[in-house]
Formats: C-alpha cells, sequence, structure tokens
C-alpha cells in the first residue's frame, strides 16, 4: 500500500463558503452558521484512493483577509494544490480570484519549478441570481492556469466530492510517488470561537 500526504489550499475572499466546503467535505455535514476563519484551520481527510494508493489530505482553510498580509508564504509552504473559491453570485470575490491565484503563484511553487494544481470553484450555484456567467468563468480558468473549474453548492452537495477527486488526481498524475511526511501546522492554527455569523453557503 502506499500513503500519499497532500498538503491542500483553500482559499478566496471571506464569505464564499470556502469553510462550510471543508466541513461538508470532511465532515459531510452543512450549517447555515459559521465561524469566522482567524488566520487558518486545517482538517484532515483520508481517501482509500485505490487498492494500492492511500491519500491523506491536509486541507488548509486560509481566511479571506490574509492575502492582504505577508503570512500567506507560511502558510502556502509545503502545499501541493489548491482550491480557489468565489461566490457566483457576487462578482468582487470573482475578480479576487486572479489575485488569489497571482499571489500563490508568486510565493510557492511545487519541486519542479512548476505552479501548484489550483481548481476554480464558482460556489453556492444553488442562488437565483448570478453575477457571474459560465462563459467568463471558462475563460478566466482558461488564461489563469486552473486545471479546471466547477460549479459547486455545499448546500446542496453539488461538486463538492468530485471537485475534490479531480484535484487529486491531477496531484497524483503529477506526483506519482508517496511524498514525505508534512510538518504539523498547530502552530499556525487559529480561531474566534466567539465570531460567528449567520450565512448560507
Amino acid at each position: 500500500m502506499r500513503e500519499h500526504l497532500m498538503k491542500i489550499l483553500i482559499i478566496g475572499d471571506g464569505n464564499v463558503g470556502k469553510s462550510s466546503f471543508v466541513n461538508r467535505y470532511v465532515n459531510g455535514r452543512f450549517s447555515q452558521s459559521y465561524k469566522m476563519t482567524m488566520g487558518v484551520d486545517f482538517s484532515l481527510k483520508v481517501l482509500q484512493w485505490s487498492e494500492r494508493d492511500k491519500v491523506r489530505l491536509q486541507l488548509w482553510d486560509i481566511a479571506g483577509q490574509e492575502r492582504f498580509i505577508s503570512m500567506t508564504r507560511i502558510y502556502y509552504r509545503g502545499a501541493v494544490g489548491c482550491v480557489v473559491i468565489f461566490d457566483v453570485a457576487d462578482s468582487t470575490s470573482f475578480l479576487s480570484c486572479r489575485l488569489w491565484k497571482q499571489d500563490l503563484d508568486l510565493k510557492t511553487m511545487l519541486p519542479n519549478g512548476q505552479p501548484l494544481p489550483c481548481i476554480l470553484l464558482a460556489n453556492k450555484c444553488d442562488l437565483s441570481q448570478r453575477a457571474v456567467s459560465a462563459d467568463n468563468i471558462d475563460k478566466f480558468s482558461r488564461a489563469n492556469g486552473f486545471v479546471t473549474w466547477m460549479e459547486t453548492s455545499v448546500k446542496n452537495n453539488r461538486n463538492v466530492e468530485e471537485a475534490m477527486g479531480r484535484l487529486v488526481q491531477e496531484i497524483l498524475s503529477i506526483q506519482p510517488s508517496p511524498d514525505p511526511v508534512l510538518p504539523p501546522p498547530e502552530d499556525l492554527v487559529h480561531s474566534e470561537p466567539n465570531q460567528t455569523r449567520a450565512h448560507c453557503c
């Protein structure tokens, strides 16, 4: 049995559903309320990918304001893949994806010098109001080097497993051999349990 350890970054503006996405993927749950991420939170998920391969995912949920400070370089270190999420009903969060991707590409890369494999997720596709068309998302995804993009609804559990499966597949195709053990992230995990806001993702 081969074991692959993967540090995956979850980035994007605040309020787009990053924490809800991780919670749905890891725990299979959705909540109308969420705890605002301060700094970074992490979660673990183990996948029996095949008869020969087990994948341990370390998901780093980075707070929406972190792009504006220097800490992202520390958070990005050792990552092998990334999920960039925006709210399909919020054009500002879509425009920010270019800045997040540029920040990522500037501060980290794979050992072979290539950019991290990234997937772009248009979240909250269950909402009737859309601010970004599928055509614009497709053009943006191609122009900015994303592996692919998908519409997701964390609330309706649409394309959550599929999106992560596609990213893991891409990472394994680039790095087929097991990776070294990642450093423990405990020192970088911050949370503020009293900061809770109602929000639908």
